[in-house]
């Protein structure tokens, strides 16, 4: 018997559960209908009328809330996120990546959501929709009645019925005008979320509505939001009538027309408490509807509603056990304990959801490890990139200055360089190990720069100068500051009939270090330097500048940059900037 039940699917459980339940409801109704009697007041008519219109505010609340939600997961989205960056930077660059990543979450939107008509994400750089929704380009968000409502200070805005000018079709939709969920500081960004009007009504009058009834959906002014089973009435224009229904959030009253009673219920949506639903009904129909309810139908229908209850209970419990296990999994993945798995005897629909989430986490393992030695493999060979990038003509000078300076018998000049370069050596390879200290590195291009005022005499003279000496000791990877000495001497200097100045300095911020290169040589052209040192490509200009500014980038995160400046023969300068470690990664070091 458990073999063939756990075979059964979870939709062939929960209907022969149901199966069970509406034949012991309607077994139960039949045998106590003998005792139905009729019992009425107008006092059970308004409050049963209340409960109707209740819950038809309530299906409109649950709908708009779910449709926001709807959209602020969509404002969650990796491609949402890239695209507010771009606004924050003012890039409109990659306008058509974006609107491409776009497509998945705003399909996702609909297929959550099906009363989604469409999505439009108005934005500086441009507008991103889903590409199958005819966009109407004659049209701007700010050429439509929206516009009125786009300076609004509510992080959400609703719009009432009326016809979509900004995609084909002419629909007719309720908006909602949202402003983005984002970390980014952007401005004059919209998120407008066109709802069909069908769907919302259709949602009301199917399940909880009372088509004898007239209904209403309409705002604080007495306007209509949502046109559902009646066209405007005449007391939406009277003051007096909306001023009762601003009384209270829900309520009813008589309202007489003609000398004829009316009652009005209503109810105050909880998501916009300018929208009220408002039931109309001829008093004298309400109580002949009313009448026809019989006191032991609704004692019956109760305890059957209640039994139902406790049922559906112990049955979801049981029958949804595998789902609540899985989920439970879910958040402990989410939490980072990847090595979580999920078992179960059934052999239905979760089974094998279950059983792709296991596969899923093994290749979810499996990925991070490859990434891991991926960028293991990559810092290695970008410091090895840097090593084997040092000019071969600077280690050809270097030895013919030492062979000409020992023949003419120089030989301070020849230890001091043997030592300088074997140094130089020593401080580069830095035991293997990619992070150095700033009293090394200083040291490193000091050496550097010793042997090349042995090769080039009178060329240039330099300084170093830092702001504290307790930075002397904080950590930095290593091989940052020779490349861009080497610049200023190979293109500032060769040149030049002046004698060049070198000045390195380090410095700091209330979170940064600041090292900076100044030599008064030839200059550069700033802009594409910069644009060809923030880029990969496989040419060889600029390539030191490229590869410090790609392992900084690669270590530190957005963090740290490098600034280039430049006044030719005057002032040529690159900073530096690089976040402040703090004391565990010091102790790291």
């Amino acid at each position: 018997m458990n073999g063939w039940y756990y075979r059964l699917s979870l939709r062939q459980r929960l209907r022969i559960s149901v199966l069970l339940l509406t034949i012991l409801s309607i077994a139960l109704t039949g045998i106590m209908s003998y005792w139905i009697a009729f019992r009425s007041t107008e006092r059970g008519a308004f409050i049963s009328s209340q409960n109707t219109i209740n819950k038809s505010a309530r299906v409109v609340d649950e709908k708009l809330r779910h449709i926001i939600v709807t959209a602020s997961s969509m404002m969650l989205s990796d491609p949402f996120k890239l695209a507010m960056e771009d606004v924050e930077a003012n890039v409109g660059a990659n306008y058509y990546t974006r609107l491409s990543a776009m497509q998945t979450p705003l399909g996702q939107m609909k297929l959550i959501e099906p009363s989604i008509q469409s999505v439009l994400i108005d934005t500086p750089v441009g507008e991103l929709f889903a590409t199958n929704d005819l966009r109407n380009g004659q049209v701007r968000l700010r050429d439509t009645t929206l516009v009125r409502y786009l300076d609004s200070k509510d992080r959400v805005v609703w719009v009432e019925d009326h016809e979509d000018l900004l995609f084909s079709g002419k629909q007719r939709v309720i908006s909602i005008i949202m402003k983005p969920v984002t970390e980014h500081q952007v401005d004059n960004v919209h998120v407008v979320v066109n709802v069909k009007e069908d769907a919302i009504r259709n949602a009301v009058t199917d399940d909880l509505l009372d088509h004898a009834n007239t209904y209403f959906l309409i705002s604080r002014d007495g306007e209509f939001v949502l046109p559902i089973n009646s066209q405007k009435a005449a007391f939406q224009d009277d003051p007096a009538f909306l001023e009762q229904l601003q009384a209270q959030d829900r309520g009813f009253f008589k309202y007489n027309l003609d000398g004829k009673p009316f009652l009005v219920n209503y109810s105050r949506l909880t998501m916009n408490k300018d929208w009220t639903m408002v039931s109309l009904q001829t008093q004298s129909d309400l109580l002949r509807q009313v009448n026809k309810i019989k006191t032991t139908t609704l004692i019956i229908m109760l305890g059957c509603v209640v039994l139902a209850f406790v049922l559906s209970n112990v049955i979801s419990s049981v029958l949804l056990k595998p789902l609540h296990k899985l989920q439970g999994l879910m958040r402990q993945v989410e939490n980072n304990h990847l090595e979580v798995r999920f078992s179960s005897h059934y052999q239905d629909e979760v089974s094998q959801v279950g059983l792709k989430f296991n596969r899923m986490l093994e290749e979810i393992a499996s990925l991070i490890e490859n990434v891991k030695d991926a960028e293991f493999e990559k810092r290695k060979m970008e410091m090895k990139a840097l090593q084997a990038q040092i000019d071969p003509h600077f280690l050809y000078n270097t030895l013919n200055t030492i062979l000409w300076k020992s023949e003419t018998s120089q030989n301070h000049d020849v230890s001091e360089m043997i030592s300088s370069l074997s140094l130089l050596f020593q401080l580069g390879l830095n035991g293997g190990h990619e992070m150095t200290t700033i009293a090394k590195e200083l040291d490193h291009v000091r050496q550097y720069l010793t042997l090349q005022q042995k090769c080039y005499d009178d060329l240039f003279e330099y300084t170093i100068d830092i702001e504290d000496d307790s930075l002397l000791e904080e950590p930095i990877l290593k091989i940052i500051l020779q490349p861009f000495v080497e610049n200023s001497i190979l293109h500032g200097f060769q040149e030049m009939e002046a004698k060049g100045v070198i000045k390195i300095s380090v410095a700091r911020t209330s979170s940064s270090m600041l090292l900076r290169v100044e030599d008064n040589g030839a200059g550069m052209d700033v802009e594409p330097v910069l644009a060809d040192m923030r880029i990969e490509q496989t040419s060889q200009k600029s390539y030191a500048l490229r590869n410090v500014y790609g392992r900084l980038r690669l270590h530190y995160g957005s963090e740290a940059d490098i600034e280039l400046s430049s006044e030719p023969y005057a002032a040529t300068s690159v900073t530096v900037t690089i976040p402040l470690a703090s004391e565990g990664d010091k102790d790291g070091n």
